[in-house]
């Protein structure tokens, strides 16, 4: 199994505009993901997929591998399966699994890309994701941290920004609330085929590009990370939070 880490990044965001670019310490958010992403052994090849020059160029002048995207693409898989395309045939679809990879989360941990690469070695499924459980009441109730539930088995059953499961008669023993951390693992030849999908109503309805892939008998392996969630920079005010943490974590060591 040969593995590509590809970061998309839009400059176009209707928050924050041009965020790939903001800085933390020193250096963009961009080289911050790219460094980071690079650590992880198992990937062949970390490409950056954009939309605009001014990313290109900065990537570039930090030494990464950088794609020019479509401006027209409606999500990050959109744009991971332009990238993979141009790297048909050296990659072959049915040997390759393309990780994707969240632009704006600057410390996330190599941990996480390793696994999500062994759980779609593990669960031989053609799309694996990450999760992380869920304690605090606000953040089930907040329609921005998606929710998932999971079998048995550990295959996606549904994803949604409401609390699922609804809880008529309380919270009986065992039950998890699990966050939905929106990193991706496709085989090639299933990536190819998503994007070619039109878009379903469940995905309009709660306007989560999984959903469309569930609905079309997709099976989405998930696994619970390790790690603690790190900070995703949406926001000026997100951006405020991960400078101050850099000055902390710069701080201790």
């Amino acid at each position: 199994m040969r593995c590509i880490g590809i970061i998309p990044a839009r400059f176009q965001s209707s928050r924050f505009p041009g965020k790939p670019l903001c800085r933390i310490g020193g250096k963009t958010m961009i080289e911050r993901v790219y460094t980071q992403v690079r650590k992880v052994g198992r990937l062949e090849k970390v490409i950056v997929a954009t939309d605009h020059p001014d990313i290109a160029a900065c990537v570039e002048a930090f030494g990464g591998e950088v794609r020019m995207t479509s401006e027209n693409h409606r999500s990050g898989t959109d744009r991971c399966a332009e990238v993979f395309q141009s790297l048909v045939p050296v990659f072959s679809p049915e040997e390759s699994v393309v990780i994707n990879i969240q632009g704006d989360e600057p410390f996330i941990q190599p941990g996480q890309v390793e696994e999500i690469i062994a759980c779609m070695e593990e669960c031989r499924a053609p799309i694996a994701t990450l999760l992380q459980p869920l304690s605090r009441a606000e953040d089930i109730a907040n329609p921005n941290v998606v929710k998932c539930v999971r079998s048995l088995g550990g295959m996606a059953l549904y994803f949604s920004r409401y609390a699922i499961p609804y809880l008529r008669g309380g919270q009986p023993d065992g039950l998890v609330f699990y966050k939905h951390i929106g990193m991706y693992a496709y085989r090639g030849d299933v990536l190819q085929q998503l994007v070619r999908l039109p878009q379903s109503v469940l995905e309009k309805a709660e306007s989560l590009e999984q959903l469309r892939w569930l609905e079309n008998d997709f099976r989405i392996a998930t696994r619970i990370t390790a790690y603690e969630s790190s900070i995703a920079i949406d926001t000026p005010e997100d951006l405020e939070r991960a400078v101050r943490y850099e000055q902390q974590i710069s701080s201790q060591s």
